[in-house]
């Protein structure tokens, strides 16, 4: 064996191996954003603002382009409607970054960031809800930490795709898909040059029984195209509606096919067990490397063309 040829192709396929999915970044995110230091990235508190922080840094560090109305940040206002509190007027933020290849369309991956908090802005199932830490470590940390990842993929990968690629964390969806309605009514760039949109929701509690449900199968025409023999090394199966489940459903009401992966409902959903040690990375890290196929299949076909599900 000629032992300098093989140390060379590992040093030449080393930066491209590094930027593939990895279950142990996967769970470092996820471990940060859902620590119980963050009380539940609750929209309007100091610790939802250092999540943006942290997505933007991230964004940063991977050369992405600012595309937000303050660098990173699409700030806007949101409001607490389904309990009654003092401070229903809450600060909140989408956190935007542009993979700019220079191409005519471009495809957006995004995942909401906020959760519910300590308890008091509704939408818990827990018993004595406020006061209690709702860490949200699949829902959705496990999405954002999936952004991330995408993220870094395709903005170090060595590639020129086909599209561009807006990466973006969506703040208050828990409060009714607040961010992703405020980018489609004031987007930073033009909603006809969208191609589709991939939404990440809780991908973090994998059950080999089920499998990762897809989303949004119907939305365009092509979606079958894309899909044909594809292969995972986790269970995956698709669904034709769209307009359901998280801000996939903003999007779809805009006419914009969508996908949406989800690994489906748990007894921690929107209680205070939704921690960090219940997630797994590492399937998490194949639905990652799956969506990464589709994307890429995806990225050979023309713009799609939107399709109502009946």
């Amino acid at each position: 064996m000629n032992y300098r040829l093989l140390a060379f192709l590992l040093f030449l396929t080393a930066p491209l191996l590094a930027q593939e999915p990895s279950a142990d970044r996967i769970q470092k995110h996820i471990e940060k954003l859902a620590s119980d230091k963050m009380k539940g990235r609750g929209t309007g508190s100091r610790e939802n603002a250092k999540a943006a922080t942290y997505i933007a840094r991230h964004f940063r560090k991977y050369g992405l382009k600012p595309l937000g109305d303050d660098g990173y940040y699409q700030h806007f206002t949101a409001r607490v409607r389904r309990v009654v509190v003092t401070d229903s007027v809450r600060k909140a933020a989408n956190v935007i970054g542009f993979l700019d290849n220079g191409a005519t369309n471009t495809i957006l991956i995004g995942a909401h960031y906020d959760h519910l908090g300590t308890g008091n802005q509704g939408s818990s199932l827990a018993e004595n809800a406020q006061g209690q830490i709702h860490n949200g470590a699949d829902d959705n940390a496990s999405g954002v930490a999936g952004l991330l990842e995408l993220a870094q993929y395709y903005a170090n990968n060595g590639v020129k795709e086909p599209y561009n690629i807006l990466f973006m964390g969506f703040g208050a969806e828990e409060l009714g898909l607040l961010g992703s309605r405020h980018f489609l009514n004031h987007p930073t760039l033009p909603l006809d040059r969208l191609n589709f949109m991939i939404c990440m929701d809780m991908i973090g509690r994998y059950d080999p029984n089920r499998g990762v449900g897809i989303g949004g199968y119907g939305t365009a025409d092509a979606w079958p195209d894309v899909f044909k023999d594809v292969t995972a090394g986790i269970k995956f199966f698709t669904d034709r509606a769209g307009n359901g489940g998280s801000d996939n459903a903003a999007f779809y009401a805009k006419q914009i096919p969508v996908l949406f992966f989800h690994t489906g409902g748990h007894p921690d959903y929107h209680k205070p067990g939704d921690d960090p040690e219940k997630i797994d990375a590492k399937a998490e890290e194949e639905i990652l490397r799956l969506e990464i196929k589709v994307i890429d299949n995806a990225m050979k076909l023309p713009k799609m063309t939107f399709t109502p599900v009946k």
